[in-house]
């Protein structure tokens, strides 16, 4: 099933959901930044990769804005060349409002990823001949107070059927690309995966999240990041000048670090 038409189902699944407290707005960048979101996936999404990244949800800065992962504005309209209208929904929150390629707010977390993947790789399809981004859950969840909440701190109850959606649609991603490697940022998207993909699917593991909330992604996320992927067994040492596939995950790979939740790397992976 083309990546484009997973999308729009997951967009569909997930429409009619509605949250209790401590959720006060659901955002749904799937829907009003749609067209964003579709060229995102229609150029970059591609077969074959090494790796498939896992974020959790949009970010208010970021996908919420732009309809595109770890979507800082400036990274999607000048690194992946992205640039549409994009119409704000109604039922936002004042001190959050959806304004598209107009926002000068700037997501840390997007401008850690995308940035690293241009002093990297150099282009965006040097980097989608190896990888692609997608976030687990499509929706941005708002407090009264304006405070960003993400899945993980939802009830329970409101996250039964949110979960069968986006796991359903991690399935269909990864039986569509068919990467070697599922890659969570953060050790959330990395449990979603396993409990989605299960022991047959492809080796899942984790790296350090670019969130600012991380102290130790603040004290050096790219370091941290690489060397995370070095322990899955992912190099990208040159990847401006060569696209090289990497080696099956080390031994190294198999260990869990002793850190807890986003902060510190975690390298394990289960088939």
């Amino acid at each position: 099933m083309p990546v484009v038409e997973i999308a729009e189902r997951l967009r569909d699944a997930t429409a009619a959901l509605r949250f209790g407290a401590p959720v006060a707005f659901t955002y749904r960048p799937l829907t009003y930044a749609w067209e964003a979101h579709r060229r995102y996936v229609e150029r970059y999404a591609r077969r074959g990769i090494e790796a498939l990244f896992v974020g959790m949800n949009p970010g208010p800065f970021g996908m919420a804005q732009t309809g595109v992962p770890f979507g800082e504005v400036a990274a999607v309209r000048d690194f992946l060349g992205i640039e549409v209208p994009i119409a704000a929904p109604k039922g936002t929150h004042p001190k959050r409002p959806v304004e598209g390629f107009a926002c000068t707010r700037s997501e840390v977390s997007g401008r850690r990823v995308w940035g690293w993947v241009r002093d990297r790789f150099g282009t965006a399809d040097a980097f989608a001949d190896r990888f692609f981004i997608w976030n687990w859950c499509p929706l941005a969840f708002v407090t009264d107070t304006g405070a960003n909440l993400t899945p993980d701190k939802l009830p329970a109850a409101s996250r039964s059927k949110l979960d069968v959606a986006c796991d359903s649609a991690l399935q269909a991603i990864v039986a569509e690309l068919r990467p070697r490697l599922v890659i969570g940022f953060g050790t959330f998207a990395a449990a979603r995966a396993r409990a989605a993909l299960g022991p047959d699917g492809p080796a899942i593991g984790s790296v350090l999240h670019p969130s600012p909330a991380s102290p130790a992604a603040n004290r050096g996320w790219v370091p941290a990041v690489e060397l995370g992927l070095a322990q899955l067994g992912i190099s990208v040492d040159g990847s401006r000048r060569d696209s090289a596939s990497a080696a099956k995950p080390s031994q190294s790979s198999r260990k869990k670090s002793s850190g807890r939740g986003s902060s510190l790397v975690e390298s394990r992976t289960t088939r």
